[in-house]
């Protein structure tokens, strides 16, 4: 069986990339490997109707009501390879099987590399977050840390002041310069430079002159990876983060591989639960509707983001203005009668 769309990854983005192609009736396939980023967490925050629920149950609700669509079908299992035969896509799983597909969503996600600190992996999700917006309330205004990795951590530590009293461990990460230290002091931060030894309690930071600082939370930015080869193994250009790397998508989430799309925190610089969802909605919807116009290329219709949108507005000026355009170009009989 060949399926409308084959979707990379069950999280967030993979679930709502889903539920648009499920809704118009089209076979779908999601393939998810059971590893979502936020797993750690204890709770998700900042996403209407789930504020403060688990994330495995948000995750699980959607999963049993994207499943009660009879055109979908889910396969627990990695997918590790993927290409292009013909027309189609074939996805090969880690369990041996094959499936091919007319589309790709890849919500494949993005792997996090921690500052290598004892004490620190333990605490990701409980303790230790990358988010103030996901994480920073629930602290209740409380002492808080920015642990440095490089210079950008600048912007975690004038953001955090907002949330709690702030202290930018420097670590040896960067040396602020004079500009950014007026600016720290401007927000009232304390800078620390001992280096730090481990990660006690909650989130005791013990330095290596033998003082603890104590804090209701610390924040860091972790180094990321694509956590699938697909997009890579498919050709997918790729652009730099401030993190890392992600799939470089247009205005509809497409890649710079016709028929792929991609979607989530492999798509995205920065993403959080409601981010990685509406970016799902957008390719899901976006994938549909290439299916759709595809079969209209000879009339004048061309790539995905040249003719449409899931914006009903967009997608009624966009197809007024460019397939006015295109059908000149093509001579269509419209245009040969002296209509404009």
């Amino acid at each position: 069986m060949t399926f409308d769309a084959v979707i990379i990854g069950g999280s967030y983005a993979g679930l709502s990339a889903a539920l648009q192609l499920a809704r118009a009736r089209r076979n779908v396939l999601v393939i998810d490997g059971g590893s979502r980023r936020n797993r750690f967490a204890k709770a998700s925050h900042g996403f209407l109707a789930q504020d403060g629920r688990a994330p495995g149950a948000i995750a699980a609700t959607a999963r049993t009501q994207l499943m009660a669509y009879p055109t979908v079908t889910w396969i627990d299992a990695y997918a590790a390879a993927s290409r292009l035969i013909g027309s189609d896509f074939s996805v090969e799983t880690d369990n041996g099987e094959s499936h091919a597909a007319k589309r790709l969503i890849l919500a494949t996600g993005v792997a996090d590399h921690l500052p290598d600190i004892p004490g620190l992996a333990e605490r990701w999700g409980h303790s230790v977050f990358h988010c103030p917006y996901c994480h920073g309330y629930e602290l209740g205004a409380g002492p808080v840390g920015v642990l440095a990795s490089s210079a950008l951590s600048m912007h975690h530590a004038l953001m955090l002041p907002d949330w709690g009293p702030t202290t930018l461990f420097v670590n040896e990460a960067f040396a602020p310069d004079a500009t950014q230290l007026d600016q720290l002091r401007r927000r009232e931060v304390t800078l620390e430079y001992e280096p730090i030894t481990k990660i006690s309690g909650k989130a005791d930071i013990e330095l290596k002159d033998g003082r603890v600082i104590a804090l209701n939370g610390l924040f860091t930015l972790t180094r990321t990876d694509m956590a699938s080869p697909l997009a890579e193994q498919l050709g997918c250009t790729f652009e730099q983060g401030p993190l890392g790397p992600f799939i470089q998508t247009n205005m509809v989430k497409e890649t710079t591989v016709p028929g792929v799309f991609a979607c989530g925190d492999a798509a995205r610089a920065a993403g959080s639960v409601a981010l990685a969802v509406g970016d799902g909605a957008l390719a899901g919807a976006s994938a549909h509707q290439s299916l759709i116009f595809a079969t209209c290329e000879a009339s004048g219709y061309r790539h995905a983001d040249k003719l449409f949108s899931p914006v009903s507005f967009i997608t009624c000026v966009q197809f007024k203005s460019k397939f006015g355009r295109h059908a000149r170009e093509s001579g269509h009989p419209v245009f040969q009668s002296g209509r404009k």
